[in-house]
């Protein structure tokens, strides 16, 4: 017996029935032998962290742009705090904790640079709009190892892929918007916990908001500390989840769930949509508009690389591009295109 199918039995026999066993996948696009250590599931993550996009995501935007401070979140600390969370809740619930952590980890790797605002200006550009979900799909489907993509299994993408929720409900309300695993489930709720937890972190310590401006039925239901509001929050999901009566959904609180309506709405009101952080935006908007056109403009010159076959859809080739961008890389590349040099004389 292999050390992959021992770890296949111990899901079987200590997970919840409702965990997606690793035994039980329904596979990937393209048929792979299975490995004699790791289960598909491991497997998945550790593509995701050697992935090319990965790495970029230390580089891109979280809230504030190109954060020079050594505290503020980026795009790559958000994933580790939303896979430390959801994996202490699939832990709780018995659920299969590493397509937990493959799916938080792979979440916001199609996030463009400048975080929402890029997301924004390529959706209103790119003639097939944009959404930073379905781009993380692709890059793990597409773009990754030059056009092979990651092969990773259907639970993991479907985890990406319905982990987005903006305005909408945390929880979803119709079957459709949910992840078919509750590890899918557990992974979208655990990103606005952490997201809620640590902007509000960022924008205290950026003075963009002070701690008494914070809504009081907020703190007085969530805590009055980071830590206690996380330990609340993830709490009430999982003996909520844990006292329903099938288990085959996640369920919260209606006190806190609506304290973190409160807080979210507080943070696009006086965070994500404050007037200098919009001003900072603007400029970031220009930028990236202003490079889409170019390389729309010079895509033979700039995509020598590419074959010519895929450049027939022009607009995918930029607009990959610059969702793969890291906010430094955006920076330099539009300095070096748009940008007078000084012309020295030795």
């Amino acid at each position: 017996m292999s050390v992959r199918t021992q770890t296949e039995e111990i899901e079987k026999r200590s997970l919840h029935p409702n965990a997606a066993l690793s035994a039980k996948s329904r596979g990937r696009q393209r048929h792979e032998k299975e490995g004699d250590i790791r289960t598909c599931y491991q497997r998945d993550r550790d593509r995701i962290i050697h992935s090319k996009s990965f790495r970029r995501l230390k580089h891109k935007t979280q809230v504030f742009l190109a954060p020079r401070g050594d505290h503020y979140r980026t795009r790559l600390t958000h994933v580790l705090e939303v896979s430390q969370i959801a994996r202490t809740i699939a832990r709780a619930l018995r659920l299969n904790e590493d397509l937990t952590e493959a799916i938080a980890l792979a979440h916001d790797l199609g996030h463009t640079p400048f975080g929402h605002v890029g997301e924004s200006v390529l959706r209103s550009i790119h003639p097939g709009g944009f959404e930073h979900y379905e781009q993380s799909l692709r890059v793990v489907d597409f773009l990754e190892r030059d056009g092979k993509g990651l092969n990773l299994t259907y639970e993991v993408r479907d985890g990406i892929v319905k982990h987005s929720k903006g305005k909408g409900n945390i929880i979803p309300l119709e079957k459709g918007e949910m992840a078919i695993t509750l590890e899918g489930q557990v992974v979208r709720v655990s990103d606005t916990i952490a997201y809620l937890n640590h902007d509000l972190d960022d924008a205290l310590r950026a003075q963009v908001i002070k701690k008494s401006e914070i809504p009081a039925e907020v703190l007085k239901t969530l805590g009055d500390k980071h830590s206690a509001r996380i330990d609340t929050m993830v709490k009430d999901l999982v003996y909520g989840t844990m006292q329903s009566h099938s288990m085959d959904s996640l369920v919260m609180g209606e006190a806190v769930m609506s304290a973190m309506i409160r807080l979210r709405d507080f943070l696009f009101e006086r965070v994500y949509e404050n007037e200098a952080t919009k001003t900072e935006f603007r400029k970031a908007r220009k930028l990236l508009e202003d490079l889409y056109h170019y390389y729309l403009e010079h895509i033979d010159e700039v995509f020598r690389d590419i074959p010519v076959e895929k450049k027939a859809n022009p607009h995918r080739v930029v607009c990959d591009f610059i969702a793969g961008m890291t906010d430094s890389f955006a920076l330099m590349s539009y300095e070096r295109i748009f940008m007078p040099r000084q012309w020295t004389v030795y």
